[in-house]
Order: C-alpha cells, then structure tokens, then sequence
C-alpha cells in the first residue's frame, strides 16, 4: 500500500495598506522576489493580484510590484467600497459549476501577455479576473470569504505539480 502524499505546505502573506513599505520590509527580509523568478509558486487575491502582476496600469507613486505574471492590472477597477458586489463566475478548469466571486475594491487585468492564461471574466463587463501563469495564480475576488475551497484546491495542486 503507497503512503497518501504529504500536504504542500503553503505560506500566506497577506498585505493590507502601506504596500510601499510592506515591499521595502519584504525586500529587507529576504530574497521574495528572486523566489518567485525562480518559479516558487505564489496565490494572490484582490491586492494580491496587483502585486502579481508585470504592470500596473494606474500605479501608486513608487508602487513597484513582484512581476510574476504577464499581465496589466487596473487597480480598485470595479469601484470604491460601496460599489462592492458577488457574482457567479465561469472558471477554466475548475469542475463544479459556477463559483461565487467576492468582489471588494477589486482589480482586472487589462491584458494578459501570451504566456499567461485567462481564467474567468466578469460576466457584466467581462474584464478579466483569474489568471495563472506557471505556478502563479490571481484572482481579482476574495475566494477565501465563500466557503467554496475549489480555488484554494486548484492553488494546492500547482504547488503539488511544482514540487
């Protein structure tokens, strides 16, 4: 009988205000950014997807980001606070039907470079909002407020290939 696999295991970072110095802390503190060139799989949502992208297409001033996908994302591009909203998603390659996204001040991706992968658009505007590329994943909703694990499963399973 073969052993079940060992579980990943899997770091959270989570970033909330002062994103400039929360980098200048991180840069200090080690070699984040070299990890992920390197291939280290990383998960961003909502702000997470704007410090996983290549470009920012309305960047805070001095707001620099980890470059790990190919993609150009528009900072709060559905609104302020009040505008926040849920909607059902279409996820490439996620099996179970639709997935209930949390949109809160979130961001899009504007383009998508070609070696990055759309995953979801927003049904009303269809900017997108899931995008993998390699062992990077984003998403411009907050999965973790659903109770639905498919995209944390989906994340899981990267690192698991990656390993």
């Amino acid at each position: 009988m073969v052993p079940p696999a060992e579980p990943p295991v899997v770091g959270v970072l989570a970033l909330q205000g002062d994103v400039a110095e929360h980098l200048l802390a991180l840069e200090q503190a080690g070699p984040l950014r070299k990890r992920v060139a390197a291939g280290m799989p990383v998960f961003g949502s909502c702000a997470g997807m704007i410090m996983l992208a290549g470009r920012l297409a309305d960047p805070a001033s001095g707001q620099e980001t980890l470059g790990a996908i190919d993609m150009t994302v528009r900072r709060n591009a559905f609104g302020r606070q009040v505008d926040s909203f849920e909607t059902d998603l279409a996820i490439a390659g996620l099996d179970g039907g639709p997935y209930r996204g949390v949109f809160i001040r979130a961001p899009w991706a504007e383009q998508v470079g070609e070696d990055a992968e759309a995953l979801a658009a927003e049904p009303r505007t269809g900017k997108i909002v899931a995008v993998r590329q390699g062992p990077a994943l984003a998403t411009a909703f907050h999965p973790e407020l659903t109770g639905d694990w498919r995209i944390h499963e989906l994340f899981v399973n990267i690192v698991r290939q990656e390993s």
